[in-house]
This record gives structure tokens, C-alpha cells and sequence, in this order.
């Protein structure tokens, strides 16, 4: 697929570390953290702060906090007040192994680890006070009211209703683009890089995210639970997608629009882009 793996094992490691200790809270966290899968959302960070030139050490405590940002959504989005889910990357969720209990608490306890990292002594002596705050600003308001949060509402509403194509994007980029583009700016300002970069950078970030949700809604109806690794929940919940609202057909045209538009939001990085142009073509083939 896309994956950089020397990236990943800095990052496994890295997460590690900000999670050792043996006690519930910390095992359950480590759960769903360790789960394989992409780590499209660190290696974002990365790749975007390499393409601009960027130190790979000043970049990691953020990869980090995205992902554990990442997956308290992950946790919460399978409990049985949201998506109810029993599988997770090939692997019972966190509920069914912790309880529902436990696994809101770990996610509480990702999401207040990630706020902690990025205003960590370590962080600030890499990135400066004012690069760290103004990551704090972009990760959390990408995850919470104005972002992730809003888009899970947004769904949790939508169920069983038959909603427009305009409310089904907004769900979609606050639920899901919203966060996949502020990985892709955190990367931009561990590099240092002005604003203008930035736009463009954010622009990227918001294409293959809307992408990466769109894919996701075309492989749940066309592909199976044990490719995926989860349930196949969207059509039993109700769930408004990309494919129920404008069909197999156009979802697709849909993808091979946001995957251009990513690509030129990028072009001006010109060879320092390559990487991040074959993410973005590799998202749009992907099959799990």
C-alpha cells in the first residue's frame, strides 16, 4: 500500500512509550492503539513535514497525538450508543473486551494524552511554544464541535433518513476530512512552513480525506467483513453513504475527482511531493 516502514516502527515505539504501565485504563488504551492498521494519520505528518523539508524528530510527538486523537474515535465510535460494533481491525473492540465502562475512559484518556503531548516540555523545546499551540489549535478544533465530533452527530441524526448530498459532505469531511487534514497541517508546522504552504497543504489533507470516506463507503458495500476487518454496519444501521445517496457509479467519479484535486493542491512541491501524490493515488485503489 503506502506504508513508510521505518516511520511506522518510530511511531509504534513512540506510542509505546507514552503508554507504558500495566494498570486497566493503560491496557485498554493500548488495545485499540496497537490494533494493526494504516497509520495513514501519523505518516501523514510525516511525509507532509519531510516534503517541506522538515526534521522527522519535530514531527513525532504531534504523528502521536493525531493517532491517539484517532483512535479514542475509534473507541467510541464502536460503542452501542454509537455504531455498536463487536469487531475491529480483525479483532474485538474495545467494549466487548474492557466493557463500555473502560473503553469510554480510555478514549477519554487518549484524547487528554494527545492534548498532553503537544503541550509537553519535550514538544515545546522541539517545535517552540508558538508552533505548539497553534498544532493544539488545528488537531483539537478538527476533532471536536467545528470537526469530528459534529460529523459523528451529524450521523447519528442521519440514520434511517434519507438526507441531501450537501449534508451527507458536510457529515463526511467534519467526521472524517476535517482530522486527516489537520495531520497533514501539523506536518507543515513541524516544518515551519508559512501559511500560504499551509492552505495548500490543508487543501491536500481535506481532498484525500472526503476520498478515504468515500472509498470507505463504496468498499462496505461492495466487499466483506473478513477483507475489512469490521462489520459491515452502514446498511444495517441505516446509514446514509456516498453509495446510497448517489450510487456505485458516480461514488467512484467521485473519488477520481478528489484524488486530482489532491494532486494538484501538491503540484507545486514537484519531485519533494511524489510520496504524497502516490498516497493519495494508493487511498483511491485501495480494497480494505
Amino acid at each position: 500500500m503506502f506504508e513508510n516502514f521505518e516511520y511506522l516502527n518510530l511511531i509504534n515505539k513512540k506510542l509505546s512509550d507514552y503508554c507504558k504501565g500495566e494498570n486497566t485504563l493503560l491496557q485498554a488504551m493500548r488495545y485499540t492503539l496497537n490494533l494493526p492498521g494504516k497509520r495513514l494519520r501519523p505518516i501523514l505528518a510525516l511525509e507532509v513535514c519531510n516534503a517541506l523539508s522538515g526534521e522527522f524528530k519535530n514531527c513525532l510527538p504531534f504523528a502521536c497525538a493525531i493517532e491517539m486523537v484517532h483512535t479514542y474515535s475509534l473507541i467510541h465510535d464502536d460503542l452501542p450508543g454509537m455504531d455498536d460494533d463487536d469487531m475491529r481491525r480483525g479483532k474485538p473492540t474495545n467494549h466487548k473486551v474492557f466493557g463500555e465502562g473502560v473503553a469510554i475512559l480510555a478514549g477519554d484518556a487518549l484524547l487528554n494524552l494527545a492534548f498532553e503531548i503537544i503541550a509537553a516540555k519535550e514538544t515545546v523545546d522541539l517545535v517552540g511554544e508558538k508552533l505548539a499551540i497553534l498544532a493544539a489549535r488545528a488537531l483539537f478544533k478538527a476533532s471536536g464541535k467545528d470537526g469530528m465530533v459534529l460529523g459523528q452527530v451529524i450521523d447519528l441524526e442521519s440514520e434511517g433518513k434519507s438526507i441531501s448530498q450537501d449534508l451527507l459532505q458536510c457529515m463526511h469531511i467534519n467526521k472524517t476530512a476535517k482530522l486527516i487534514s489537520a495531520a497533514c497541517e501539523l506536518g507543515g508546522l513541524a516544518a515551519g512552513t508559512d501559511e500560504e504552504n499551509l492552505q495548500k497543504i490543508r487543501e491536500y489533507g481535506l481532498c484525500i480525506g472526503l476520498m478515504f470516506q468515500i472509498m470507505d463507503d463504496i468498499l462496505d458495500a461492495t466487499s466483506d467483513k473478513e477483507t475489512l476487518g469490521k462489520n459491515l454496519s452502514d446498511n444495517e444501521n441505516g446509514k446514509a453513504t456516498y453509495v446510497s445517496v448517489l450510487g456505485l457509479r458516480k461514488a467512484r467519479e467521485k473519488v477520481k475527482e478528489l484524488t486530482e484535486k489532491a494532486i494538484e493542491a501538491i503540484s507545486y512541491l514537484g519531485e519533494n511531493g511524489e510520496t504524497l501524490k502516490k498516497i493519495a493515488i494508493n487511498l483511491s485503489d485501495r480494497v480494505k
